[in-house]
């Protein structure tokens, strides 16, 4: 991706579906017979993985625009296949509904980005105490039961991943299955409501959800909330810039966390019933801020968000408290001038004027779009390698910032 920035972007933007609702949504398809009709569904690749996976499995898929059909076309295998499991972490959460559907599951241990250990051990022993016989054995995890039944379960950490496979399996459990300490992350919310459009009833307390399980569950038309950290990305690219930019489509109160870092930072933030507007006019405050579960600032923003203190005004600090190695993006930041330095999970950040062009290389996702807003500040033309990355979680991103000003030029080849 080749960018020649220096240009203030403004205008709207409409948010696609929430990738991270998206695919458990996907993979709840495997708990019923029934068709599922999902609408605003994000076509990334991520969400194409998802989709090969549950082919794999049994389904058929038809698409519509941002409507997405899945039907089961045979009886479901028990066996997921290695590729689309390694490719995306995410996949690992068909082991829940194929454990509680079909008695039994062989699921490869999972791959995804590099941003430090992520291990199931949350995952397997949820499931281990509803019922399942789990082995770990040569990459692979194999499940079994006689019926899963429901039974409390305390989880170490708020996992999004561990609340989300336990969802999936309560939901065909017998009798009820208390989550206490969940994740309760705005996607994690939806898949619950999901699962009770589908038949099962699923209850939040103040600590805890409460899954009351069905023999079976039926199929159901379901619309995907906004992708709050799409959102989020576009709404930092117009403040690092200097510009304005509109978020359409979005829940509010889903981006309340980067909206107060916004005010704390000096920026301009209109907040409408469906949309919010920064605007940035000067030079943006540091800001210090910590990542964290769900209402915390989102550990998905904090990439671009370190793109955007880079330039901010005085010394700024970012603890990252979900994934250990979620920096990947400060060395190639370094080499477009940022002044920032590691100790342990802080990000030391000393804001620089302006941030110079650079060939970078982007390691995963989110870092891939902080290079992005890092090369949208910097005057010049940067390079921007590893761009695959960001068609995982980034629905039509170059025609998204053309259209607010911006430009880009992708190249499967050197552009030069």
């Amino acid at each position: 991706m080749v960018i020649s920035g220096g240009r203030p972007l403004s205008g709207t933007v409409r948010a696609a579906g929430a990738k991270n609702a998206a695919l458990p949504a996907i993979f709840a398809s495997l708990l019923t017979s029934e068709p599922l009709l999902l609408t605003r569904v994000p076509r990334l690749r991520d969400v194409e993985t998802a989709l090969e996976l549950v082919q794999s499995l049994g389904k058929e898929v038809h698409w519509r625009g941002e409507e997405l059909e899945i039907r089961e076309q045979a009886p479901p295998s028990p066996v997921a296949p290695e590729a689309p499991v390694r490719r995306m972490r995410a996949s690992f959460l068909v082991l829940g509904p194929l454990l509680a559907r079909l008695g039994r599951a062989r699921v490869p241990h999972p791959g995804g980005c590099a941003i430090g250990p992520r291990p199931v051990d949350l995952h397997l022993e949820g499931l281990a105490a509803l019922g399942g016989e789990i082995q770990a054995r040569q990459g692979w995890v194999e499940a079994r039961t006689a019926g899963l039944v429901g039974r409390t379960v305390y989880l170490d950490f708020p996992s999004v991943g561990a609340t989300e496979q336990l969802l999936l399996a309560g939901a065909l459990a017998r009798g009820e299955t208390v989550i206490l300490n969940p994740a309760r992350e705005p996607e994690v919310v939806d898949l619950s409501r999901l699962l009770s459009a589908m038949g099962a009833e699923v209850v939040w307390g103040e600590d805890r959800v409460v899954i009351r399980g069905r023999k079976e569950l039926a199929g159901a038309h379901w619309e995907v909330i906004p992708d709050r950290i799409e959102a989020g990305t576009y709404l930092l690219a117009g403040a690092i810039t200097g510009g304005r930019v509109r978020a359409c489509g979005v829940v509010p109160r889903h981006l309340a966390a980067l909206l107060v870092k916004f005010d704390q930072a000096g920026l301009e933030v209109e907040v409408g019933e469906d949309w919010v507007e920064v605007a940035a006019s000067g030079r943006a405050r540091g800001v210090h801020l910590e990542t964290g579960p769900y209402p915390g600032f989102p550990t998905d923003l904090q990439p671009p968000m370190v793109s955007f203190l880079a330039v901010a005004e005085g010394e700024s600090s970012v603890t990252e408290r979900v994934f250990a190695s979620r920096f990947g993006h400060v060395g190639e930041l370094m080499r477009m001038g940022a002044r920032m330095r590691l100790q342990g999970a802080t990000l030391l950040i000393d804001g620089v004027e302006e941030l110079t062009p650079a060939r970078v290389r982007a390691p995963d996702i989110r870092a891939g779009a902080a290079l992005v807003l890092a090369a949208l500040a910097a005057r010049g033309t940067s390079e921007i390698e590893g761009t695959e990355h960001l068609a995982r979680g980034y629905q039509g991103l170059p025609e998204k910032l053309r259209a607010l000003g911006a430009e880009v030029e992708l190249c499967r080849t050197n552009c030069r």
